[in-house]
């Protein structure tokens, strides 16, 4: 008896993009299986192309989640829409994210527009099914599927991870024939150190409200590794980082009265790098002025962007 022909082991890469909020880095998160990307309701939350690894049998699938395409009002905007843009270039799909629980607007539009110069297959994803009627989700995907030409509309809920594993079929599907392009173990191929600047950025985003969000940044300054004093056979980890705000009226918002704010940006933070490292984690954590950095060109090659 002859066994079929097995079908052909694909890899690529696929571009999430939507504008800010659309659902994409949750997206990415659940078809990974694991948090690769810090999540917020804030915009410009993603600030670099973020690459999660989702590995199945029929392929391998490498997600680059990036910044949301926006019209830019500072060098930083203009540098995450260049990510973008540069992105979208070296890929084999596009998934392009519009969120169910908003009407198709203005910034859905306008990054219409910049796919259509892209000879790219564009998959449209119609994400944050749980947050909307059934007839929102029906209005959405005819309005979605009118914006750019696409292979495929599909609903999904990156929540409740409704359509997430027809999604992922759907992607590998697409994908040219070829070998895996990471080893088995890997999920992203992001460096430790902005893994752990992100999840102080993620902690502050929760807990600081008014205008700061968009004006800060985070740096490590400094890890340090040594035996834990609680158990000779784990890794205690110092990491030593710095809260950039861009002016000294904002300094006082991230510290909190007492410095409340800042200890539980840290306390949350610590959680999550207790999880990345695999051990303990002391954190310290220092707020700094940093003028403008959002318009500076030194600055902002500074902070990594």
């Amino acid at each position: 008896m002859t066994l079929p022909d097995q079908p052909p082991y694909r890899s690529g890469f696929a571009c999430l993009v939507g504008r800010p909020n659309a659902g994409k880095t949750t997206l990415t998160n659940a078809l990974v299986g694991e948090k690769v990307g810090i999540v917020s309701n804030r915009p410009q939350t993603t600030r670099h192309a973020i690459r999660g690894v989702v590995h199945r049998p029929a392929g391998q699938l490498v997600l680059v989640d990036t910044p949301g395409l926006h019209k830019p009002r500072s060098l930083l905007g203009q540098r995450l829409n260049d990510v973008v843009r540069d992105t979208l270039a070296d890929v084999d799909v596009i998934v392009f994210c519009v969120p169910a629980d908003q009407p198709v607007g203005s910034g859905d539009a306008f990054i219409a527009r910049q796919l259509k110069a892209v000879s790219t297959p564009i998959v449209v994803v119609v994400t944050k099914t749980d947050a909307a009627s059934k007839k929102a989700i029906t209005e959405q995907l005819v309005a979605a599927s009118q914006l750019v030409d696409a292979r495929e509309v599909v609903p999904v809920s990156a929540v409740s991870g409704d359509q997430v594993g027809l999604l992922e079929d759907l992607l590998i599907g697409l994908l040219p024939e070829g070998p895996p392009l990471y080893p088995e173990e890997q999920t992203t191929d992001e460096d430790v150190e902005r893994q752990l600047a992100e999840l102080v950025r993620e902690a502050a985003l929760e807990k600081v409200r008014q205008e700061v969000p968009h004006s800060l940044a985070v740096s490590i300054e400094e890890i340090v590794r040594k035996p834990d004093p609680r158990d000779p056979d784990a890794v205690f980890t110092e990491v030593h980082a710095l809260l950039h705000v861009e002016r000294a009226s904002q300094k006082p918002m991230l510290l909190g009265k007492g410095g409340q704010t800042i200890k539980a940006i840290g306390s949350e933070a610590r959680v999550g790098m207790e999880t990345l490292l695999g051990g303990r984690v002391h954190l310290d954590l220092h707020v700094t002025v940093l003028g403008e950095w959002q318009d500076d060109p030194k600055k902002l090659n500074r902070l990594g962007y």
